[in-house]
């Protein structure tokens, strides 16, 4: 199962990956939590300690690394270099492991235009392929807002895009834009997740202007979610039942009971 979530900054992402892809090691699945957003928040969200993700490498920055496999000196420009690197080893080498969860961070490749050919971006993509399409293990993928990770040739492998939004017009404008950018490169399986919602009318916003889209339900806005960022934990280990439950429901909803 891969599972690819998106959104607006702010939106929650990494709150739902987090509680996803360990909702997923509790049932016994083997996951792989891949933070593919520049901002970087899935370890947090995961309650890995300050002092470990003071020591996690992104793997954009891993220069030793993406020069021996490309061949090609990064920040170099005219170079021949491979465009299909062995990348089948990175995750279990570079992933740090914490709550029966697998992470692996990208980071951001610096580059100066959409277009980039870079060892760095030929590398990322390499290894985005690979382990949507290739590996075996369950995959939370934390994502910009957009698709750029994602290539034609590795979406035939996402199972499952979830696009979280706020009861807001920005939110709701940026996940049509995010639902219209997936379909275009092939992802066929789309569902929505609210966000931050307060009440039964922000949630009636929400579907009503999501008509005949796939609604999987709501995270309420909560200051449990907020006393677990400050203290630095996963949100599961803060959250009532009722909460929890809801984050269970769209798992379950998402891989089946």
């Amino acid at each position: 199962m891969k599972i690819a979530i998106s959104g607006k900054g702010g939106v929650g992402k990494s709150t739902l990956a987090a509680a996803m892809a360990v909702l997923m090691a509790r049932r016994g699945m083997k996951v792989l939590a891949l933070d593919a957003d520049p901002a970087a928040n899935l370890a947090a969200s995961l309650g890995i300690s300050q002092q470990i993700q003071q020591t996690i490498i992104p793997i954009s920055q891993q220069i030793a690394l993406i020069e021996e496999r490309t061949g090609a000196k990064v920040k170099q420009y005219g170079q021949m270099f491979k465009i299909n690197p062995e990348v089948s080893d990175v995750a279990d080498k570079y992933a740090t492991k914490h709550n029966g969860v697998s992470l692996l961070v990208l980071g951001a490749v610096k580059q100066g235009g959409s277009g980039c050919a870079c060892p760095e971006s030929i590398f990322i993509r390499a290894l985005v392929s690979d382990l949507v399409l290739l590996k075996n293990d369950a995959l939370v993928m934390d994502m910009e807002a957009g698709v750029e990770h994602l290539g034609r040739a590795t979406t035939s492998g996402v199972d499952h895009m979830l696009i979280l939004v706020e009861p807001g017009q920005r939110s709701l404008d940026c996940a049509l834009k995010i639902e219209t950018m997936a379909r275009q490169i092939g992802i066929k399986r789309l569902s929505y997740v609210g966000s931050k919602v307060t009440c039964d009318a922000d949630e009636k916003f929400i579907k009503n202007s999501l008509p005949g889209k796939s609604y999987l339900g709501s995270i309420p806005y909560s200051e449990q979610v907020r006393t677990a960022d400050m203290a630095g934990k996963c949100v599961l280990d803060v959250v009532d039942d009722s909460l929890r439950g809801k984050f269970e429901a769209i798992v379950a909803s998402v891989i089946g009971n």
